[in-house]
């Protein structure tokens, strides 16, 4: 397998998780139509039940290619990867929020 370059996995982990969001996010804004009002214990459950699902998958997706290479050894890459993932993630949620309030 050819080993991608730190600043590449950190950009893709980083458009993975937030492509996962987005689906997330659209789910929710359609979920409504689909739960009866009144069943509060059924939402919580839910809610509580995705917050699991989706930190295993985020979770997976920022630290799994990361692990992988701590497995093989190579810490530097490992570390490079993460901090890159992270960077990215701060930049991205920085641009969003600067132009947020311009589509409001």
């Amino acid at each position: 397998m050819k080993k991608i370059s730190p600043p590449l996995a950190g950009l893709l982990q980083t458009f993975g998780v937030i492509i996962y969001c987005i689906l997330i996010s659209l789910f929710f804004q359609y979920a409504g139509n689909y739960f009866p009002k009144s069943s509060e214990l059924l939402i919580s459950t839910f809610m509580l039940f995705l917050l699991v699902v989706s930190a295993g998958i985020t979770g997976s997706m920022v630290f799994g290619y990361p692990a992988y290479l701590a497995l093989k050894k190579d810490f530097k890459a490992a570390i490079y990867v993460l901090l890159y993932t992270l960077l990215y993630s701060v930049i991205i949620t920085s641009i969003l929020v600067a132009i947020l309030p311009f589509f409001q």
